[in-house]
């Protein structure tokens, strides 16, 4: 049985990276969270003083970072010139400037070519928002999960530890209606749905009924795909 390509794309805190990290483990395939290529990006500019409008310095800095997998296998593990900083890039002043860095043209082309790579052999089910638009336009399956801006706060604010309904969380619900447009009005790769994608609304789901939802999708395809060729899936 080929092992899928799977392009997981949606808005932030739409439940990418823990769905899809659990779907791939579910379904003994890799798991590449790309957002945490940008955030460490953003964080290296940072740490290392290079502005948003100097991409030339910001694309030197692609070379130092890399991708490392966690106890599961998952490329879930920030490693900028061999030091772990998985807990660094997710600050809230890396959440606030990624935007902007995700929104250089020439950041997005050096990062490209490094996530078409990870995805080659299959096996992969690759996050991000621009997946199945632009990086694996070509992928066996795209999905697109999606969720309200307010449960989506909601989510974070629980995550960090914050009432949702104070001035953390609705600072944290500002932060992501700003974030979304920024995401969907950028000239390079905005935020978009694959017109091939199948769209998973989460708002209302228990983590595992979206989880599912993953599995039975990729499960679906690659049954599809063993009869188109004559065998069966395992």
């Amino acid at each position: 049985m080929r092992r899928l390509v799977v392009a997981l794309d949606g808005p932030g805190s739409s439940g990418k990276s823990s769905v899809g990290a659990a779907a791939a483990l579910a379904v003994g395939y890799r798991f590449c969270d790309t957002g945490l290529l940008y955030r460490a990006v953003t964080w290296l500019a940072e740490a290392r003083g290079v502005p948003v409008d100097d991409p030339e310095g910001l694309v030197a800095l692609v070379a130092a970072v890399d991708l490392a997998p966690d106890e599961r296998g998952r490329l879930a593990r920030v490693v900028v010139d061999g030091t772990d900083h998985t807990a660094d890039v997710r600050s809230p002043a890396v959440d606030a400037a990624v935007s902007a860095v995700s929104a250089v043209w020439e950041v997005r082309a050096a990062l490209l070519e490094r996530q078409r790579e990870l995805a080659a052999t299959g096996g992969m089910v690759m996050a991000g928002r621009d997946i199945g638009t632009v990086v694996l336009p070509g992928a066996d399956l795209k999905i697109y999960l999606d969720a309200s801006v307010d449960e989506r706060a909601r989510r974070r604010a629980e995550e960090r530890g914050v009432d949702p309904g104070g001035p953390d969380g609705q600072a944290i619900t500002e932060a992501l209606r700003r974030r979304d447009h920024l995401d969907a009005t950028r000239a390079v790769a905005p935020l978009s749905v694959a017109l091939d994608a199948r769209i998973i609304t989460t708002d209302g789901n228990q983590f595992e009924d979206t989880i599912s939802a993953v599995v039975g999708a990729i499960r679906d395809v690659e049954a599809r795909l063993a009869d188109e060729a004559g065998g069966t899936p395992g």
